[in-house]
């Protein structure tokens, strides 16, 4: 199974809830903190929520 790379970029500071909650979930808490999560379905879901805030990479 591929993996992804998500690295936070933003704050979320002025963010909306659900937003924050969505981060929070992925494992992110401070800017420039990345997590390496298998790339499925409910972890895109996740990234398109808040795609404002994070950058994603492919890790192979």
């Amino acid at each position: 199974m591929s993996k992804i790379k998500v690295t936070l970029m933003k704050s979320t500071i002025g963010c909306l809830k659900n937003q924050i909650e969505t981060v929070t979930a992925l494992g992110l808490h401070k800017i420039g903190q990345t997590k390496i999560h298998d790339d499925n379905e409910v972890i895109r879901g996740m990234i398109f929520k808040v795609k404002h805030m994070v950058q994603v990479e492919e890790v192979k």
